[in-house]
């Protein structure tokens, strides 16, 4: 690699060309770089989505989900499947192996589902989805202040949404809580019997009209026309005008019936199934999701850049109130990162010209910190990454190592080039010695991240891009120090003074007899002492190793931090089947507790379903209140989620009401436990009974099952006998009651350019149970044939792979996991649950320990990756050994500051130890490599050790201490924006620096010396006593070193020398060449 410095000096022109270009490609690749929160991460699952309007879910379980679940077991690359039932939808979600196909995947489970079509309710139609970060919401706005929400949800719908997606970057916009319209034909039984027809003749006019067929081709000139046969029903009017199809003569004999003959056709409004609102008022919410290649920041400004123009056009004193917008959070934590990223660089420069002295060194070394992020940012670009979170707190971490191939570099340099030493000479020479050790420990630093390409989950998926961006920034900076630095220094950089010997005659400072600075001379004493006393020395390092290992479990842990995002979600449930009136009540009072929170600035209530079973399904939020609440950005988050919950927990009458516990943006807090029994009643009686065994313990918070409550529902069980003696099935009358309960939907219409759904429904619905009861089936009421009573079934069924199952969300009441997990556990181990009944843990507890586990895995990939690069470098199996005794050791430091800080043990603190294995034998490696160059001179293992280290302590310090301060301020989090990942990280880092800086200067020494020594002193009792005085070899009374004749090795003198005077050294020159 020196080559390339020498190759740089020889072309500094081009270099610095080349350096500018480099620079202004960086710049531009800043400013075209997508912003996001996090990366864009494809989930490996898929969703098959089912609507059965009107079905219970039980039927639905056995009718829909059941079948489905089944047919798609054979799908190449699934992992596992579950079920989740609910009254009128399925959804079955389907997990597959990372790295899976999943439009192979999709193709592969509607091909099973089509295969078992036949088996399934004939309305339903299943529908596979996908999802991915991109999906989210960037924006919601919620419009307020209408008196008409009929107009304004006309004018949202022909305007404002269509002005929405046409801002570039918008991908599409929804009305949420708009309440539609449809087309509603209500047959008259008495007309429609009076001419002869059924009611499937209004079914079959709508079939068989309104439809387009393709009629070929005719010739008319020198033209040919396609024909095309018949016209589109565009009116109710026109719906109303269809005629009925005649299928006897009677029906022929009283000429044309028309549907409107024998029906209504009105164009009314859907039923009211939901309530929106925005801090009290009623309100329409719109969604707005962002293409996946579109910047998230530059949507949202564009946005709300046209907010005034829209809300014009609007009129009706409608208001714009945006309720979440992504855009802030993602600017304050990017900026908060840059603003921490700065700092450290300051700081880091600011050590450095401590150390030196020189402006101009310090200038050319801090050169590298900028050139190495600008490279950075070209890679991020080419590899179609954005700038997130993740991607600029990787940068911001990076900040202090970038710098260090370039103070080994400078340092080298300012140490030859002295006197009237030759420049390009001396350069070149400098950069010689140092340039194996730092190519070796850069690759160490960057060669520990490739682990991480083989974890799976949400850990790999986030942690791949922070991975790669280390990669590129130690790479760009080990680039910079061998090309760009070397010609800066000869350039910029004085020669310095010469180092004088006691006789004043000039010596060259890597000369073992040169004076040592005032740095050296207080470390000195300390390592000779070491070296002295080297068992006691291991001991202590032992004993501490082994202390700190004993406070491990004082640590908390965590999965992924709390974000700090200021939003949060509150939901609400008001139990069995309440009305949409008695949540409206109940809500209000909860809006009116949370309003009066400080901090709370915006609160969006949505009540109900929301119309769509499909979405319901999907977003969870097919019933009950969600109120989606927006504080304050400088307000303390934890702080406003807690006054909110003592606030709401004060109401009486409410229902159980639950503020969420998000974590970092990617998911629960919540420990899950999936209850398994072989029948539902043994799975209630499991549920009950976990329940029962973790309410009220200590650190547990919440404990709610999804088999706590039970649905009401009436359920009519019709004689079979008597409905045979009337000539009718059991199918039969529960397709009449279906078709008096609900509208059937029979075909669609576009009017005005929106299409409109057409439904059937009954003349007269029943309300209440007795008007139900009283339902003609033919000549009789219903209950004549049927019982019809009120029951109760499960709200939601779940089930995977067939059997049913629970789940018991527990959420902890402490930020600490793995006191949680103690408690959860022992209550599980003491629960008492029915025979065939089983309860294991999942939730955030099941992704903490995958991602401890494959992060574990990781880093002893990790250490022997490390290994392999260290035996390379010194073609030795036994030195790098050594040198990785200082990973155990780092993880001292980094155990003591989580400790003090009291900050939780999380994924990101795992990839800080990951990348902290790569950093602690950077200066280990330096160091010995130097060691290694003067024992090659022929000085001893313990006078080289000396040497060796004196000479690396100021660059070792200068690395260490640039790291730790530029990472300071990120480990403080003084910005309070964007730390839940960067600030454990940062951390650990630094304390693992701290011990293994100490490790390096001390133990590492101690261990080196005892082990090559007892090498070198093998080697001369093989030599045997009789070539201790051969010719050529010169042993210096007391003094340790040998002088090897034309090595050019002074003999060190006097207490302050380098090389000590009580060191044991090999007594002939065939020792020594019996030695290397």
């Amino acid at each position: 690699m020196s080559k390339l410095a020498v190759l740089s000096l020889r072309n500094r022109a081009l270099i610095a060309l080349i350096t500018i270009v480099a620079a202004i490609f960086g710049g531009l690749a800043l400013t075209n770089l997508k912003q996001e929160l996090i990366p864009s991460i494809q989930l490996p699952a898929l969703s098959v989505i089912t609507t059965y309007p009107g079905a219970s879910p039980d039927v639905v379980n056995n009718d829909v989900s059941t079948p489905i679940e089944t047919a798609i077991q054979s799908v190449p690359g699934l992992e596992s499947t579950s079920a989740t039932s609910t009254t009128n939808a399925s959804i079955i979600q389907a997990s597959f192996t990372y790295g899976t196909d999943l439009a192979t995947a999709e193709q592969k489970i509607l091909q099973a589902i089509n295969r078992i079509k036949s088996q399934l309710p004939e309305s339903v139609e299943p529908n596979v989805v996908s999802f991915s970060i991109d999906d989210l919401p960037v924006m919601a706005l919620a419009v307020t202040g209408y008196a008409d929400a009929e107009t304004v949800e006309a004018q949202l719908t022909a305007s404002v949404i269509p002005d929405i997606e046409d801002i570039d970057g918008v991908s599409a916009a929804q009305i949420l809580g708009a309440q539609g319209q449809r087309v509603t034909i209500t047959p008259d039984a008495g007309r429609l019997a009076e001419r002869g027809f059924a009611q499937t003749a209004i079914t079959d006019a709508l079939s068989q009209n309104g439809m387009l067929f393709p009629g070929g081709t005719v010739a008319e000139g020198d033209q040919t026309l396609t024909v095309q046969t018949g016209a589109k029903v565009t009116s109710v009017d026109q719906i109303g005008a269809l005629p009925l199809v005649t299928t006897n003569p009677e029906q022929l004999a009283q000429g044309i019936t028309r549907i409107s003959d024998v029906a209504s056709v009105e164009l009314t409004r859907d039923p009211v199934t939901s309530i929106s609102r925005v801090n009290g008022e009623p309100a329409l919410t719109i969604s707005v999701t962002k293409l996946p290649s579109a910047n998230t920041v530059d949507v949202s400004r564009a946005l709300t850049a046209a907010l005034p123009d829209l809300q014009d056009a609007l009129g009706d004193g409608a208001e714009f109130t945006v309720v979440f917008d992504q855009a802030p959070y993602i600017q304050q934590s990017i900026e908060a990162l840059a603003q921490e990223g700065l700092l450290g660089l300051v700081f880091a420069v600011l050590v450095i010209l401590v150390f030196l002295l020189s402006v101009r060194s310090t200038l050319v070394t801090a050169i590298s910190i900028p050139t190495s992020v600008l490279v950075t940012f070209v890679g991020i670009q080419a590899f179609g990454y954005s700038l997130n979170i993740l991607t600029l707190g990787a940068l911001t971490i990076a900040i202090g190592r970038v710098v260090d191939d370039s103070i080994v570099v400078i340092e080298n340099i300012k140490r030859h080039f002295v006197g009237d030493a030759d420049r390009l000479g001396s350069i070149v020479l400098a950069v010689r010695e140092v340039a194996a050790a730092i190519t070796a420990s850069t690759i160490t630093t960057v060669a520990v991240f490739l682990p991480i390409a083989f974890v799976g989950d949400m850990t790999g998926e986030l942690f791949r891009p922070f991975a790669l961006t280390v990669t590129l920034a130690m790479s760009a900076s080990l680039l910079v120090s061998l090309t760009i630095v070397p010609v800066l220094a000869y350039w910029f950089l004085r020669p310095g003074k010469p180092v004088l010997d006691e006789q004043g005659r000039h010596i060259d400072p890597e000369d073992p007899a040169a004076p040592p600075s005032r740095l050296q001379k207080a470390y000195l004493p300390v390592l000779r002492w070491t070296l002295r006393h080297s068992w006691a020395t291991l001991g202590l390092a032992v004993l501490v190793l082994v202390g700190t290992g004993a406070l491990a479990p004082l640590m908390k842990t965590n999965f992924l931090g709390d974000s700090g995002q200021n939003t949060f979600t509150v939901t609400q449930s008001l139990g069995q089947a309440p009305s949409l009136t008695a949540q409206d009540e109940a809500a209000a009072r909860v809006e009116e507790a949370i309003l009066g929170v400080d901090g709370i600035e915006t609160v969006q209530t949505s009540i109900g379903s929301s119309g769509s079973a499909m979405r319901d399904a999907f977003m969870g939020s097919g019933a009950g209140i969600t109120y989606s609440i927006t504080t304050d950005d400088h307000a303390d988050q934890a702080q406003v989620q807690a006054d909110v919950k003592d606030a709401v927990d004060a109401l009486d009458g409410v229902g159980t009401v639950t503020v969420s516990a998000a974590q970092g943006g990617f998911g629960s807090s919540d420990i899950e436990i999936d209850v398994t029994a072989p029948d539902a009643t043994a799975l209630g009686e499991a549920t009950d009974a976990v329940v029962a065994a973790l309410d009220g313990t200590d650190g547990i918070g919440q404990v709610t099952s999804n088999l706590a409550a039970s649905l009401p529902y009436v359920a009519v069980t019709v004689d079979r006998e008597k409905a045979a003696s009337m000539g009718l099935s059991e199918t039969a009358v529960g397709a009449i009651v279906a078709g008096a309960m609900q509208p059937r939907q029979v075909g669609s219409v576009e009017v005005d350019g929106r299409s409109l759904r057409v439904y059937l429904q009954a003349a007269s619905i029943p309300q209440t149970i007795g008007e139900l009861q009283g339902l003609q089936i033919g000549p009789v009421p219903l209950s004549e044939i049927a019982t019809v009573a009120e029951s109760e079934g499960p709200v939601s069924i779940t089930s995977q792979r067939g059997q049913r199952t629970a789940t018991v969300t527990v959420t902890p009441a402490t930020d600490d996991l793995t006191a949680a997990s103690a408690t959860v556990t022992q209550a599980l181990d003491e629960v008492d649950l029915p025979t065939g009944a089983n309860a294991s843990i999942g939730g955030v507890l099941s992704q903490q320990q995958d991602a401890f586990g494959q992060l574990g895995l990781a880093m002893l990939a990790a250490i022997l990756i490390v290994y392999i690069v260290m035996v390379a470098t010194f073609k030795s199996l036994r030195q790098p050994l050594l040198l990785l005794v200082s990973v155990p050791f780092a993880a001292t430091g980094a155990i003591l500051l989580q400790i003090v800080t009291g900050v939780p043990l999380g994924v990101a603190s795992l990839i800080g130890v990951l990348m902290l294995i790569g950093i602690v034998v950077t200066n280990a490696i330096v160091l010995v490599d130097l060691v290694n160059q003067y024992r090659e001179k022929g000085l001893s293992a313990h006078d080289a050790t000396v040497a060796g280290s004196a000479r690396r302590l100021r660059p070792i310090l200068m690395t260490a201490l640039a790291t730790i301060f530029a990472l300071t301020p990120m480990a403080m989090g003084i910005t309070g924006h964007g730390g839940f990942i960067s600030q454990p990280l940062a951390i650990v880092v630094i304390g693992g620096l701290v011990s293994s800086t100490v490790l390096t200067l001390l133990v590492l020494p101690t261990l080196y010396n005892l082990v090559e020594g007892a090498r070198e002193r093998r080697a001369a009792r093989r030599a045997g006593a009789g070539d201790a005085e051969g010719p050529g070899a010169v042993a210096a009374e007391g003094s340790g070193v040998v002088a090897a004749e034309g090595s050019g090795v002074v003999t060190a003198e006097g207490p302050d020398a380098v090389a000590p005077a009580d060191a044991e050294a090999p007594v002939s020159r065939r020792a020594l060449r019996d030695q290397h």
